[in-house]
């Protein structure tokens, strides 16, 4: 490993419950969308403008703060590599296998709802083994697409641009002084969300935004930053102190940039388009929210949730099952449940039980089979103590 980078000798407990959280955020979030004003693969009919507010608030850092847990993750993933080499094959065996056979088994269960929107006539199996693997669009549905593993993608990749960052000379001393730079006054709080804003706005009215590992300009210039500096966060423990320093002002100003980010999205709700001098604040809010929800939420985790506790390890391996699985479960139920008309409540009841179902099921079936828990990505079982309760 490169010459005199030291990170934490244990792992963080409160940045599991981090991680744990965001991610049941995530799947009620999902289930929500089926209820909004927002276009989505497919909704019950029932759209609230009420849920525009909440989120709204949650939408600028749900993500973010997946990608700063699990650069953190990544500087304890690789200390215990041997090599730059050994991390990054594997992290390639933890996400591309997972990734593979979700996008066989699990992505085209919702590509065939799209193409049922559209007029599709056959049904699954037909659709699996002929229609589902196609190039191009196929009733006004473009393929292949990643759906909701996008993130598996997109975190592969930063892995690896880590691996080659890790391989260089004089990486310590690199960030080292990197660390220094940032713990001085405010930097911390206010240098990622200048080059957040920076490079989201100056990509604003050049480049499309939308998913897609190569044209994604808005989605990295969120995502890599906050990856990184988790990393960081987690090899300079001098950055700690000033994280801590700047958690009031951090927390006051992601109450701000939320309000801005869901007085815009109240004032265009759906999909219309706001006046560009909106979409310019609603973008930089956004992305100054993400980093200040980070650094509050990395100081509460810090100072609040650092604990064990006989449910962590369990929590902590069942969410990506839980995230591979939990997103077509919403997708058929809502589009078989149709017909019966349900009223709003329960139709939401209904998708939450067989969500939760379904996500139980998934991490017991991998538990149960070992084959299976490596497709779905779940660790082996350690005896009482151990750290194998992997990040994503």
């Amino acid at each position: 490993m490169p010459e005199g980078v030291g990170t934490a000798s244990r792992r963080h407990y409160g940045l599991d419950w981090l991680r744990i959280a965001a991610f049941g955020i995530l799947i009620l979030y999902h289930i929500a969308m089926a209820f909004s004003p927002w276009h989505w693969v497919v909704t019950t009919g029932h759209a609230y403008r009420a849920l525009i507010a909440p989120m709204a608030a949650v939408t600028p850092w749900r993500l973010g703060l997946l990608f700063a847990v699990s650069g953190y993750a990544s500087a304890t993933l690789v200390d215990r590599a041997v090599a730059p080499y050994a991390f990054a094959a594997e992290r390639s065996r933890r996400l591309l296998v997972p990734l593979t056979f979700g996008m066989l088994a699990i992505v085209p269960l919702e590509m065939w709802v799209r193409v049922l929107e559209g007029g599709y006539p056959h049904d699954y199996w037909r659709f699996w083994l002929v229609d589902g693997w196609r190039l191009g669009t196929f009733y006004g549905v473009e393929f292949p697409s990643w759906e909701h593993l996008w993130f598996l993608v997109y975190l592969w990749t930063y892995s690896m641009l880590l691996a080659a960052f890790v391989a260089t000379d004089g990486v310590a001393r690199r960030m080292d002084r990197v660390a220094a730079w940032l713990s001085r006054g405010s930097r911390l709080l206010w240098a990622p969300i200048a080059l957040m804003t920076g490079v989201r706005l100056a990509a604003l009215f050049v480049v499309p935004e939308g998913q897609g590992l190569l044209h994604d300009v808005a989605g990295h210039s969120q995502y890599l930053p906050l990856f990184a500096l988790g990393f960081l966060i987690a090899r300079r423990p001098l950055l700690w102190r000033s994280l801590h320093r700047h958690a009031a002002p951090a927390m006051l100003l992601a109450l701000i940039a939320g309000g801005i980010v869901v007085t815009v999205e109240l004032q265009y709700p759906g999909d219309v388009v706001p006046p560009h001098l909106a979409m310019v604040a609603n973008r930089a809010a956004r992305s100054a929210m993400a980093w200040a929800m980070v650094v509050a939420l990395f100081h509460l985790a810090d100072r609040h949730l650092d604990r064990e506790h006989r449910w962590r390890g369990t929590l902590g391996r069942a969410v990506f099952p839980a995230y591979i699985v939990h997103h077509p479960v919403i997708v058929l139920v809502t589009w078989f449940t149709l017909p019966l008309a349900l009223d709003p409540w329960s139709e939401a009841t209904l998708l939450l039980a067989a969500t939760l179902a379904a996500c139980i099921g998934a991490y017991v079936l991998a538990r149960a089979i070992p084959t299976l828990g490596i497709l779905l990505g779940v660790p082996p079982a350690v005896a009482k103590g151990g750290s194998r309760a992997a990040i994503c």
